[in-house]
């Protein structure tokens, strides 16, 4: 090797050597934590806006979840559930039949749709899903009592006494049904 060759070698183990030492003393660079998504927090960002009265950012937040998480049925069913607040039936009708596409045996899902087929005057629909909540849950008092109000508004009354009797055989404290059942009773 001539000199030339020696010190173009030296100089490039020289150099190799200082990149090496650079390298070793970068760190990884801290990930930035406000930047990056996390759907739990912004559920609960959303459910705070939501309890303070805030549909609108709550409605935002959901959709912003919606888009960087989608399909999940909470969220869903949260969309749906403001947008029917909102009086917004039909798109909020589209979001509870995806949500109970992804889980066909939530009772709250199938609830909330069951009071918007009521809302609407779709009662055979909402007695459908209020008939699914039952296969679900028949020890809950308050689907009992939303199915005796549905046939109170289809005008089947001594079916709407059996549920509300039902509810109180569940809850015997549960004022509300009393109520709508001492109505039925004083009708006759």
């Amino acid at each position: 090797m001539t000199f030339f060759q020696l010190l173009m070698l030296g100089a490039s183990a020289f150099f190799a050597y200082k990149i090496y030492r650079h390298i070793q003393t970068l760190q990884d660079p801290q990930e930035d934590v406000s930047s990056t998504f996390d759907a739990y927090l912004l559920i609960d960002k959303a459910d705070e806006a939501m309890q303070k009265g805030d549909l609108q950012k709550g409605l935002a937040i959901y959709s912003e979840v919606n888009i960087k998480a989608p399909k999940n049925p909470e969220t869903l069913f949260k969309i749906g559930y403001i947008l029917t607040e909102q009086d917004r039936d039909d798109e909020a009708m589209e979001y509870y039949k995806e949500a109970l596409d992804l889980d066909p045996n939530n009772s709250y899902i199938h609830q909330a749709t069951a009071s918007l087929y009521r809302k609407i005057g779709e009662f055979a629909s909402a007695k459908n899903h209020q008939d699914t909540l039952l296969s679900i849950d028949d020890k809950n008092p308050i689907i009992y009592y939303n199915y005796g109000n549905l046939l109170v508004d289809m005008k089947h009354l001594d079916k709407a006494k059996e549920m509300y009797k039902k509810a109180l055989e569940l809850d015997a404290d549960f004022t509300e049904a009393k109520e709508e059942l001492a109505k039925l009773e004083e009708a006759k």
